[in-house]
């Protein structure tokens, strides 16, 4: 059981440190993409999908291998490569307990970690090492898709296919180097198909590379830029890659359980059942309260800072990118939690680095609403999908917040007024949105008020579609905006409404799935009910029904594991 729970919590916490109807039944004034065809060149730009390789053509790096890295299972189901850093970790760890002296401890958990990232991390100046980047018949493929026009003709007019103008690039280095291959990327397709605007189209980490093209290169995007689609927009933060980073590392079993409970919904991995209500037991009879009460009274407030520090520097934070998704508020406490205070050893090692992560910081991050609201304002049309239906992964203290599992939707959506997984807008707060004549941007689940967001008629959330899932639907609102010789707006854009609810109709191909205008009798979507710990602290009698219910849940799962009962 103990090994279980360990597995289940190390599975999920690898994927946090990482690291995607019918057209005519709601056709309006503008049709998707596949029925209107551009005549634009579209760019399309997305996140960590991307395999790095190294110079002999080996592969360095994917996103998806990052839990497998982690839990290298031996052949008697152990996760051997854990285990073993744990046995050389160990004396480190007792002598930081009995002596108090943790440095140690935390340059070799570094040096054992960092052996299994090794070349996958960039240099303490945020550069390559061992000739890493895109693979070679990526490069290729680009190079040949900038110089030489991919249009095709119809009635004498001149068309471009979607999806064919991918901009790859090594997704780990600073998002404002990457940001002027991008802009070159542009030039050579405007020059090859003699179009003098491109649109474009990007998701995650893209939207970091976006943002910092119209920060550096406003004249250029104004010019040249008709249209900027973001889906799954992390350059406002991300709570999963800048919370764990920053102190505000948690470890919730209820959070753990729904997460567990998502993932095995959107066929991410399977889900034992057993794990579920072991959780769920533990999380309300308070056990697992009780066990990491010691844990954090101990150990845990001793070596936070430094742990941190050494986990993030051997695997994902010497990517600029990475940190990129950091947030405003959390940026200058990340910084220290990972690179110590001014003036000391990790800041001089690491200068290089830092300055690429501060010039961001200075350049982008610090100004997102101004460069977005100036390209608006320059002619540039810009359209926002944000997603939920889930909640932030279960290694943030905000894992409460509505989320397409990596960032909520008050930062995808550039400001919304969200509620809890716990509890959704205030009636009070609703009826003064109604009584301001604001009621239309209200969700029918109550859960979301978009009219604070920074583009309110351009922003449109997709309920039930998580952050790894690009649906058709998606695609085609996406190059609509991207390629309309007009703003698309809620009005005019081909979905049917500014809310919708979108359902997995096949497992197995989650792009394939089917959207419907969101109402209050389809908009129960999540896959778990939250119960809020604050009001059952509040009341004993139902805190005690709910933990005798979990109990005796757990010892029916039980009896069904042993006696295989179904």
């Amino acid at each position: 059981m103990k090994r279980t729970l360990k597995k289940a919590i190390a599975l999920l916490l690898a994927a946090v440190m990482l690291s995607g109807l019918s057209a005519a039944a709601f056709a309006k004034t503008t049709q998707w993409i596949s029925q209107s065809m551009s005549d634009i060149p579209v760019i399309r730009i997305s996140g960590d999908g991307e395999k790095l390789m190294d110079e002999d053509g080996n592969k360095v790096i994917y996103y998806r291998d990052i839990p497998s890295v982690l839990t290298n299972n031996d052949d008697d189901g152990d996760d051997s490569t854990m285990r073993s850093v744990a046995n050389v970790m160990m004396p480190f760890l007792i002598n930081g307990m009995l002596l108090g002296d943790w440095d140690p401890y935390y340059e070799n958990l570094q040096k054992e970690i960092g052996e299994l990232f090794e070349r996958s991390l960039l240099d303490k100046d945020g550069n390559p090492q061992y000739g890493t980047g895109i693979a070679a018949d990526k490069a290729e493929r680009m190079e040949r898709i900038r110089h030489n026009d991919q249009a095709w003709y119809s009635n004498g007019k001149k068309y471009y296919p979607t999806d064919r103008y991918w901009f790859n690039y090594d997704w780990r280095l600073d998002p404002i180097a990457t940001a002027g291959e991008l802009k070159s990327f542009f030039d050579d397709i405007m020059a090859s198909t003699g179009s003098d605007q491109v649109g474009i189209i990007a998701s995650c980490l893209g939207t970091n590379v976006v943002t910092a093209y119209l920060a550096v290169y406003p004249e250029h995007a104004a010019a040249h830029m008709r249209g900027v689609a973001f889906d799954g927009s992390v350059v406002g933060g991300a709570e999963m890659l800048s919370e764990a980073i920053s102190g505000k590392f948690a470890v919730d079993a209820a959070a753990i359980n729904r997460a567990l409970i998502d993932c095995g919904a959107l066929g991410l991995f399977d889900v034992d059942d057993f794990v579920n209500v072991t959780l769920e037991m533990l999380d309300k009879t308070g056990l697992l309260d009780n066990m990491l009460g010691i844990t954090r009274e101990t150990v845990y407030a001793k070596i936070v800072k430094g742990a941190t520090s050494a986990l993030a520097l051997s695997t994902f934070y010497t990517w600029p990118n990475y940190w990129a998704c950091v947030s405003p508020e959390d940026f200058s406490t990340a910084m220290e939690y990972v690179f110590g205070p001014e003036g000391g050893e990790k800041r001089a090692e690491y200068a290089g680095l830092i300055a690429q992560l501060e010039n961001y910081d200075a350049t982008v991050r610090q100004h997102i609403p101004e460069i977005l609201t100036a390209a608006v304002e320059s002619g540039v049309h810009f359209g926002v999908i944000s997603k939920y239906g889930f909640q932030t992964l279960p290694v943030c203290k905000t894992n409460y917040l509505i989320s397409d599992q990596f960032a909520s939707v008050g930062r995808s959506s550039f400001g919304a007024t969200t509620g809890t997984i716990y509890q959704d807008l205030s009636d009070d707060y609703i009826a003064s949105r109604v009584d301001a004549g604001l009621g239309d941007y209200i969700s029918p689940d109550g859960q979301i008020d978009a009219s604070t967001c920074l583009f309110p008629e351009s922003t449109w959330f997709i309920k039930g579609s998580s952050h790894s899932n690009w649906s058709d639907w998606e695609t085609r609102l996406l190059y609509d905006i991207a390629t309309a010789k007009e703003q698309i707006t809620v009005e005019t854009g081909c979905w049917p409404s500014r809310f919708v609810v979108y359902t997995y109709t096949d497992p197995d191909s989650p792009r394939d799935g089917e959207i419907e205008a969101m109402n209050t009798l389809n908009c129960n979507t999540e896959n778990w009910t939250a119960e809020d710990p604050d009001k059952a602290s509040d009341d004993p009698i139902g805190w005690a029904i709910s933990a005798i219910t979990a109990w005796l849940k757990w010892v029916r799962a039980l009896f069904r594991m042993i006696f295989k009962i179904g």
